[in-house]
């Protein structure tokens, strides 16, 4: 998929979750999703799939635990 058909995409789903709207039509095709974070994991799909385009270098998320005894 070109970087800026991309773009338009991750625009078309950005407004549709900020209006509070689960369906998007973009090419003469609709999707629904079935909830919020279904839309907001398309979103950040999405994002990362543009970063790696954009860069060549995959977006990397860390994960950390952290743990107390709460005193």
């Amino acid at each position: 998929m070109e970087l800026d058909r991309m773009r338009a995409l991750l625009t078309a789903l950005q407004e549709a979750r900020y209006a509070g709207l689960r369906s998007v039509s973009y090419d003469g095709k609709t999707v629904t999703y079935s909830s919020d974070t279904e839309l907001a994991n398309a979103i950040a799909d999405l994002e990362g799939r543009i970063a790696t385009a954009s860069s060549g270098i995959p977006r990397r998320r860390r994960w950390g635990t952290v743990a107390t005894k709460g005193l």
